[in-house]
């Protein structure tokens, strides 16, 4: 069910990674004074720098690879509370249609359906918990999560250099996300069911023969 539409429903992966956010803050450090007699050379001035943390960020990002869509996000924290209010987001703006939406993503104790209830009133948090449906990724193992994928690119491609303030920020993955929509770039994924037989052999239940 990685990367698209399961039995019809759509299946959005998720991501979040955090991303520190940096000026630079140039020092002048003069090396050498003027000499004590006339025509002596005085030393060039030489410059360094160091750079100020500013704070830092999480990105999250969702995708549905079937169809090339990813929604990239940047908010100051990534509490249960923020990702409540991301996945009310996905479900009533980017799939207001469907009756469920399946949603992959790892095991950090904020992705659960009680982090609805925290966020919201509890009509609301039912609302919207009737219309999840979670998979979990194994235990190291978020690397199965699609949404990597693009996250990788999306730092490669946007948060190479440092970031100065969350509207910096903002302005940086919202164009890039739009953009890869308008192209509907997908994920070539190869790793396979044998694949996983082989690899994540350990996951799979041991039936004994007696």
């Amino acid at each position: 069910m990685h990367g698209g539409r399961a039995g019809g429903l759509p299946a959005p992966l998720r991501r979040e990674a955090p991303r520190g956010q940096h000026g630079r803050a140039a020092g002048a450090v003069r090396e050498g004074d003027k000499g004590a007699y006339a025509g002596q050379v005085r030393p060039p001035r030489r410059y360094d720098y160091e750079y100020e943390r500013a704070g830092t960020a999480s990105v999250f990002l969702f995708t549905e690879t079937l169809r090339g869509w990813r929604k990239v996000t940047a908010r100051e924290r990534r509490t249960a509370v923020d990702w409540a209010e991301e996945v009310r987001s996905l479900l009533d703006e980017e799939y207001p249609e469907a009756e469920k939406v399946i949603l992959v993503c790892d095991n950090l104790n904020t992705r659960k359906t009680a982090s609805l209830y925290q966020a919201f009133p509890a009509d609301e948090a039912r609302r919207l918990a009737e219309r999840l449906e979670i998979h979990y990724t194994p235990k190291h193992g978020s690397w199965l999560n699609v949404a990597e994928c693009e996250l990788s690119v999306l730092s490669r491609q946007c948060l190479g250099r440092r970031t100065t303030s969350m509207r910096a920020l903002r302005r940086k993955v919202t164009p890039w996300a739009r953009k890869r929509n308008r192209r509907q770039r997908g994920v070539d994924w190869r790793f396979t069911t044998d694949d996983a037989r082989i690899k994540l052999k350990r996951l799979y239940p041991q039936v004994q023969m007696s």
